[in-house]
């Protein structure tokens, strides 16, 4: 979980990690936010490059095997360009009532407005418009009332947030008794002989790639040490399970490069 380090004296501030970076635990929303303000435009295919199109895949089973049904109300976390939402769309009825989540259909939220702007466009320009409702919200204080949503997704989005903690217990607090909370996220690679080809491919190819095709390697920087700072499976497993969430699993995909966390609300 991200280590929050308490001030040693009043002159200091707390501080937590931005990549490899410790910096005042403040700052720390502005810099993510930044960064994804910086790679809105270009997440995607920045995405299909690093992952050779691979991500495309992991998401696609995340929603398959979600056990969303039609008529669900679904809150899709850090939903950025929206490919989750448009996914979970496919598999939900919305239903005459536009105003109230509870009624069925999919919320796209995300921190950033830059990316929620990105999802909005591009899912109104695949004619997506009835059932998807867009909120800008923090994961760490959702706006929602208890018991609200069926389902609540986070992909690949968890890593970036500051308290992991807050965010899970609001994901727990916000589902209907019953209702599951799905993690896709980066995680840890179980093959040792795989890690060191990880490792170069993340940390010298990912920046290049920034540099050459969205001219920003700070930002691919980030998000490589991101996800080594993220929990890795059995401490996020505990982590949802310090949260309040019952039966909480997790399954690795593509070797463990990255995992589906799952948790219910009892």
């Amino acid at each position: 979980m991200d280590e929050i380090k308490p001030s040693a004296s009043t002159a200091e501030v707390a501080t937590t990690h931005f990549g490899y970076r410790d910096v005042p635990l403040a700052e720390k929303k502005k810099l993510v936010g930044e960064v994804f303000s910086s790679v809105a435009r270009n997440y995607d295919r920045m995405n299909d490059a690093m992952s050779l199109g691979l991500h495309r895949l992991w998401k696609r089973y995340f929603v398959a095997t979600s056990g969303v049904r039609r008529g669900d109300a679904v809150l899709d976390l850090a939903g950025g360009t929206g490919d989750i939402a448009a996914l979970l769309h496919e598999c939900v009825a919305p239903r005459a009532d536009r105003n109230d989540p509870a009624h069925g259909g999919v919320v796209l939220g995300d921190i950033n407005g830059d990316m929620l702007r990105v999802g909005r466009d591009r899912l109104i320009d695949r004619g997506l418009v009835a059932g998807i409702d867009y909120v800008q919200c923090n994961a760490e204080a959702l706006p929602f009332p208890d018991r609200s949503f069926d389902l609540v997704t986070i992909a690949f989005g968890l890593r970036n947030v500051t308290d992991k903690p807050a965010a899970l217990r609001q994901m727990q607090r916000v589902l209907k008794i019953g209702g599951r909370a799905l993690v896709l996220e980066f995680s840890q690679v179980n093959a040792e002989w795989f890690r060191p080809i990880y490792d170069f491919h993340s940390f010298q190819v990912l920046p290049r790639l920034g540099k050459l095709l969205a001219r920003d390697a700070d930002s691919y920087q980030y998000l490589a040490e991101s996800i080594r700072k993220h929990p890795p499976q059995e401490e996020l497993k505990a982590m949802m399970e310090d949260a309040g969430f019952a039966r909480c699993s997790y399954r690795d995909l593509s070797a463990g490069i990255v995992a589906i966390h799952s948790g219910y609300r009892v």
